[in-house]
């Protein structure tokens, strides 16, 4: 809309902040919030360390260490906000339609963008026609895929968890979703959504009835979903993933894909650099691969560095025929082994395991949250704050709503007790 770049990043402002101000405001006194606040705050004191340590090592600007540090640990500060917040019933209500609110509003805008796009109203000449479908992310790089993403939690969450909704609303939601997956060309969102099932399909492995459930509902997706592959024109673009002569050991995509693993330790200048990187925003990241270019007129000034080993791994992937994000060597967890090493990629990841552990009740949640580990291994989504976010906030939301049904539970045991305690005391 012709608003200044800095723009994009007043959310490094926003997040923290609310963050700050309801640490210091809270009057939570539920001893399961304290405890899963005070955990996150401990691995996010670790990975800020880890991160100020990185830069040291590695001489990178201060400016690099605080946007990296936040793009990697936004949404769980966001998650912290959230569950530092003693919400009521009303508050919870009214922030589960915000989201919902949020949630329709790209997903509707993306199948008008689409219509508006054929009848030639909207401008599709910087981008494909697919690629322009981008929801409220509408003409930003990889915007497709971001809204997308977004659509389909979003579709998650309204279908197995809002059963206050008519059935037929939410079977359009679905069919919206998977529409828009397919008008945008997004597929690797679908693949994505089908690997975290999987993965979540072993995950409950020790209960025998869901792992049933969940097998014979796949046993009939899958098949359903490979015969359109072969016979639909829709889901052609599929096959061309399906050419085994890319993947294996030495095959063109495995080997792009891995290259940051194999180039980024050539540049190790010590043995310290295995456990804190290379830097952050020095490799494969969101910031070193995108940020500190397109932004470098916004950064530099605060003394923003790079590192040559970036444009060495991108001459390996432009002009490569394989220039689909799924075997792009920007990836997620292969940017933070490279920035900030395995020490910050152990921390990393033991952030998600506290969101795992304590902050995912419910499978559909599970789910959303398996969805970013498995695009932590193809782009830099985990990285993406408009995704990320919504991700968060939806985790938070089920949260509060399973500890608002578990405290109604008790509640309800409870005052059955009285009611036998009245009733002996009468008899």
């Amino acid at each position: 809309m012709g608003a200044p770049a800095a723009i994009n990043f007043l959310h490094f402002v926003v997040v923290p902040l609310a963050c700050g101000i309801v640490l210091v405001q809270t009057r939570v006194k539920h001893r399961q919030q304290i405890s899963t606040s005070k955990a996150l705050f401990m691995g996010l004191l670790i990975l800020f360390g880890i991160t100020v340590a990185s830069a040291i090592l590695n001489g990178a600007g201060a400016i690099n260490a605080l946007v990296d540090f936040l793009l990697l640990t936004e949404p769980f500060l966001l998650l912290l906000t959230i569950t530092c917040i003693p919400f009521s019933a009303k508050d919870l209500k009214r922030f589960k339609g915000w989201l919902l609110g949020f949630g329709f509003a790209n997903l509707l805008l993306a199948l008008v963008e689409r219509v508006l796009i054929d009848a030639h109203i909207l401008d599709h000449t910087k981008l494909t026609v697919e690629d322009n479908v981008q929801g409220v992310f509408y003409l930003s790089y990889g915007g497709h895929v971001v809204s997308a993403n977004v659509s389909l939690i979003f579709c998650i969450y309204f279908f197995l968890r809002v059963k206050t909704a008519p059935l037929w609303l939410r079977l359009a939601v679905v069919v919206a979703t998977l529409l828009q997956i397919q008008v945008a060309d997004a597929k690797q969102v679908l693949l994505v959504a089908v690997a975290a099932w999987l993965l979540l399909i072993v995950s409950r492995s020790k209960n025998i009835v869901l792992v049933i459930k969940y097998a014979i509902a796949a046993s009939i997706v899958l098949p359903i979903l490979w015969w359109c592959i072969q016979n639909v024109d829709a889901f052609g673009a599929y096959k061309a993933w399906i050419n085994r002569d890319i993947y294996g050991p030495n095959g063109d995509a495995t080997l792009l894909k891995t290259g940051p693993l194999r180039i980024i330790p050539t540049y190790y200048e010590s043995a310290l650099n295995w456990f804190l990187g290379l830097g952050p925003g020095h490799t494969v990241g969101r910031l070193g691969g995108w940020l500190l270019k397109d932004y470098e007129a916004l950064l530099k000034p605060f003394g923003a560095t790079t590192h040559p080993v970036t444009d060495v791994i991108w001459a390996t992937y432009n002009g490569n025929y394989l220039d689909s994000t799924m075997f792009s060597p920007f990836w997620g967890f292969a940017g933070v082994w490279g920035d900030l090493g395995f020490l910050g990629l152990l921390s990393y990841l033991y952030l998600w395991f506290l969101a795992w552990t304590r902050l995912c009740p419910t499978d559909s949640c599970r789910f959303i949250l398996l969805n970013v580990i498995v695009n932590g291994f193809i782009l830099t989504l985990m990285e993406e704050p408009g995704f990320m976010l919504s991700v968060a906030a939806l985790i938070g939301l089920q949260w509060h709503e399973w500890q608002v049904a578990k405290r109604a539970h008790y509640q309800q045991l409870y005052q059955q007790q009285l009611d036998g305690i009245g009733t002996a005391s009468h008899f």
